[in-house]
């Protein structure tokens, strides 16, 4: 079957590995996002679907905007029996849903409909889910609201941040889409349309969505902080500076009386403060400037006064 894929990040590496090593699958072309400057010397790097298709000598295709007429008739030209997209970052006309004889099948990181959209990896665990999965789909015009195709679920371990899940999820997307492929070429496989009423939505992450709140439970600030590694991580301000979360746990709180954002305790164990619900015991922190550290480690050459509200609305960031 002739293949051409649609992915841009790490997550559609796998992905393209697998379709790369099957017997039953040629890549005839890839289609990626621009180079784009990166680094404090904003130099220009590669997409990392780009650097592994040219790694295997695969014709690399990267419009500058949305799909224009000039791509889609590349894309007749390399006549491809179907199109996969996995984190391709845009979305695709209709000339180019219709093009291929089996359409183009997506391998989305949730088990939709819930967290359409592009972060649905970390939502899933900022807003506290238990479980998520990937599903692959067949694409129409809307925002992956294609037809289901197949779907599996993995849980979410206490310990798991979004780069730990990411590189679960991108695995499992590659093993489910070459079930789809297989399934696709023996005509075994059957649609089921996405219900709306239970669909939700996973949008981009923005500097401020790592902003902590601590009118919040601890268990949800504790959930903040995982999902929103590597970028734009969790943070709050220490008089007035900003201090990143990098890990956490949940205590108990023993007693109800609860200031939320107070500095209760400061040790080598880590700062303990006073949330909606609970405590949050802060292990990891980073702050303005400076390199991640242990807790422990932060105190050997600098102070944690107790007693301080975190992230009070009179300090400036």
């Amino acid at each position: 079957m002739k293949i051409v894929y649609m992915g841009t990040p790490d997550f559609a590496i796998p992905t393209l590995e697998a379709l790369i090593a099957s017997e039953r699958t040629e890549v005839v072309g890839v289609f990626t996002q621009p180079d784009k400057p990166k680094g404090r010397g904003h130099r220009r790097m590669m997409p990392p679907v780009k650097e592994k298709a040219l790694a295997h000598e695969i014709p690399v295709f990267q419009p500058p905007a949305k799909i224009s007429a000039e791509e889609i008739r590349i894309l007749k030209e390399l006549n491809p029996d179907l199109i996969v997209v996995a984190a391709y970052g845009q979305i695709l006309p209709e000339a180019v849903i219709n093009l291929p004889i089996y359409g183009c099948i997506n391998v989305h990181a949730s088990l939709l409909p819930k967290y359409r959209g592009a972060a649905p990896i970390q939502w899933a665990i900022i807003n506290g889910e238990k479980e998520t999965g990937v599903t692959t789909m067949q694409m129409d015009i809307g925002l992956d609201t294609g037809d289901m195709l197949l779907k599996e679920a993995i849980p979410i371990e206490e310990t798991d941040t979004s780069v730990t899940l990411h590189d679960k999820l991108a695995a499992l997307g590659a093993e489910l889409l070459m079930k789809t492929v297989e399934g696709i070429e023996e005509g075994n496989l059957s649609t089921k349309p996405q219900n709306p009423a239970l669909s939700s939505y996973a949008p981009m992450l923005h500097k401020d969505t790592g902003r902590i709140n601590w009118n919040q439970p601890a268990a949800s600030i504790h959930c903040l902080i995982r999902g929103t590694q590597p970028w734009p991580a969790a943070y709050t301000l220490y008089h007035g500076q900003k201090m990143k979360i990098w890990q956490s746990q949940v205590v108990k709180a023993s007693s109800t009386t609860l200031e939320p954002g107070l500095i209760r305790q400061a040790s080598r164990k880590g700062i303990l403060v006073d949330a909606a619900e609970d405590q949050l015991l802060i292990e990891e922190i980073q702050m303005a400037g400076k390199k991640r550290m242990v807790v422990g480690s932060f105190l050997a050459g600098n102070t944690i006064q107790t007693g301080v509200v975190l992230g009070a609305e009179n300090d400036d960031e």
